[in-house]
């Protein structure tokens, strides 16, 4: 059972759990049983149209999906998929 590593600013969509392991043949079949099993996750990750939003990065055991075969790409009980929702803004010091 492949497991996703949730960073720390989706951990309250998963009781605070920094790993969680779930089935799934794909990283999206993946991704699709952590909404599942975590519901108010779904929207951090999946559009409404049920892409993924295009802030949030994925990785297959540190490579970028988008350079593999995106969503379809194949996901074994070995793997582990980390979310890295992308970060911006920020301050200048005076």
């Amino acid at each position: 059972m492949p497991t996703v590593k949730i960073p720390p600013v989706l951990r309250s969509y998963t009781a605070d759990q920094t790993e969680v392991s779930v089935d799934g043949e794909t990283v999206g079949a993946v991704l699709e049983s952590l909404a599942v099993a975590h519901p108010e996750i779904r929207e951090q990750l999946f559009s409404p149209e049920g892409d993924l939003n295009r802030y949030v990065n994925v990785y297959l055991n540190d490579e970028d999906v988008r350079v593999l075969g995106g969503l379809d790409t194949a996901a074994g009980s070995d793997d582990t998929v980390v979310i890295l929702p992308a970060m911006a803004g920020g301050s200048v010091r005076s």
